[in-house]
């Protein structure tokens, strides 16, 4: 197994106000300190016999296989993990997805075969950034994305209180290293079901995705016909960071009706999740949040949406 974080030696170095009045300083002392390990992963597509790069992202090691199926289903490349043959590890740092054609036979012609000329774009993809040049709503809509449910979940505003608290506690890699963002799927009544860590935030949530996609199944053996969890509309998605246009997108692709994040929103976010009818929230920590968009969905009891309904 691939160690995704590794440790470092360092030299300390420490104001006397930051160690207390009575400690000796701080100047240069050895010590040990955990990193969170980054490294590229090649993200390939095969089908028949044609085999294309499609992205290359920098990523903590663990979970590839979630992170390149969801990746390829959050770009609406994929749209199931019917579509999928295989998945292979032919070279370290790199991941094949294989595809299956029409008929299920991955070397016939298929009506319905992905144009991988059209597809062979290389994405060098930063730990903070994702895909960049793709940041409109007409794309998400020209991709079929298509909006959740505007009546469902229901939401308690308590529950969304907790979120922070309950992703935190989960955050093993974070504890050890501090350099991890994390994305995490809750049920409606705050039950925290998966979590995924990456140094890229857009990562956390394509590895989360993408285990529900292929929902636990064996990774190297996905058959035609399996069901997976997506669209995930009975789901809460709660991201450690900000909430960016590019994880809204990703959210929305994958069903979710309702995301929360401990940052702000960017503008384009907002815009995304009102169009869309995506309940929004940020600022979510230290017993409070605001609500950008969808604030429909709280329970009448929290007073929320009484407003919205008066009008």
């Amino acid at each position: 197994m691939r160690r995704n974080i590794i440790t470092v030696p360092i030299r300390k170095v420490q104001r006397q106000e930051a160690i207390g009045p009575h400690d000796p300083p701080v100047h240069g002392v050895p010590a040990q300190d955990f990193l969170a390990v980054e490294e590229p992963l090649e993200i390939r597509l095969a089908l028949k016999n044609d085999e294309r790069n499609v992205a290359i992202t920098m990523r903590t090691p663990g979970n590839d296989e979630e992170l390149a199926v969801g990746f390829l289903f959050t770009e609406g490349i994929l749209r199931s993990a019917d579509s999928i043959s295989g998945i292979t590890n032919p070279a370290r740092n790199v991941l094949t997805v294989s595809l299956v054609t029409k008929d299920g036979d991955e070397n016939s012609d298929s009506e319905s075969a992905i144009d991988l000329e059209r597809l062979e774009r290389h994405f060098y993809l930063s730990s903070s950034c994702g895909v960049c040049g793709k940041a409109s709503i007409q794309a998400i809509e020209a991709s079929g994305c298509t909006a959740p449910p505007r009546d469902r979940p229901v939401l308690d505003r308590e529950v969304i209180h907790q979120l922070p608290a309950a992703l935190r506690s989960r955050q093993m890699a974070f504890d050890r290293t501090g350099g991890l963002h994390a994305a995490a799927l809750f049920d409606p009544a705050g039950t925290l079901l998966e979590l995924r860590e990456d140094v890229g935030r857009h990562n956390a949530v394509d590895k989360l995705i993408g285990a529900a996609i292929l929902d636990h199944t064996s990774l190297t053996q996905v058959s035609p016909g399996h069901s997976s969890a997506v669209p995930l509309h009975d789901r809460i998605l709660m991201v450690s960071g900000r909430a960016s246009f590019e994880l809204v997108q990703k959210a929305l692709m994958a069903g979710v009706a309702v995301m929360a994040a401990v940052g702000a929103p960017s503008s384009l976010a907002v815009e995304t999740a009102l169009r869309f009818g995506m309940t929004l929230a940020g600022f979510v920590r230290n017993g409070r949040f605001n609500v950008y968009s969808g604030v429909g969905r709280f329970q009448e009891k929290d007073g929320l949406a009484a407003h919205e309904r008066r009008s």
